[in-house]
């Protein structure tokens, strides 16, 4: 049986106006080395710069692999919930329905696109964003759509989520940040835990 292997990440750390910083880039180069061991076949990225720059020092550790733009990675608020938990209040403030039905859209042509099972042996690349990482965890663990929120995901963290024909999709891995020293890793629960 076929199995998709995707190997999902959240971008190096980025300054406000979305470039990769110093660290960015080591982040990215320390997950391309580790990813290095893997028979990757495609690194697909989001079209945002910092997303872009990530995967694209990524490719370097990855001589032959094609490192191509995927719309669908592009960085999005999958859902806003009906009943909006106080804690993210001040997040949907102001987030209209158009907003709001634009990124279903969205999320719904990212599962779509990757979160199912591919016709022969696969081991993909997804470089993306936080949300983006969230809403294919909540779907492989087949969560309510309102558990996106607060999963947090570290720059460069790894995530591995495997698709199979007639199976429910398998979590092997969520926010490892293994390939990183200390210093490197951040979850997004503030500058002071790193764990």
């Amino acid at each position: 049986m076929a199995t998709r292997h995707l190997y999902v990440v959240r971008h190096g750390e980025a300054d406000p106006f979305g470039e990769l910083t110093e660290t960015g880039q080591r982040q990215s180069e320390l997950l391309g080395e580790r990813l290095a061991g893997l028979p990757v076949d495609a690194v697909w990225h989001s079209p945002l710069v910092r997303a872009t720059r990530s995967a694209q020092i990524i490719g370097r550790y990855l001589p032959g692999v094609a490192v191509r733009e995927a719309a669908e990675l592009i960085d999005h608020v999958p859902h806003v919930p009906d009943e909006i938990p106080p804690a993210w209040a001040g997040f949907f403030d102001g987030y209209d329905a158009a907003e709001a039905a634009a990124g279903a859209r969205v999320a719904e042509a990212l599962i779509g696109r990757f979160a199912r099972p591919a016709d022969t042996e696969t081991h993909e690349v997804l470089v993306t964003h936080a949300y983006s990482v969230a809403w294919l965890v909540r779907h492989a663990l087949d969560a309510p759509p309102a558990r996106w929120l607060g999963l947090n995901c570290g720059n460069t963290a790894l995530t591995a989520i495997e698709h199979r024909d007639g199976a429910a999709p398998a979590l092997v891995l969520y926010n490892d940040m293994g390939h990183l020293p200390p210093e490197l890793r951040w979850t997004g629960l503030g500058p002071a835990v790193r764990p």
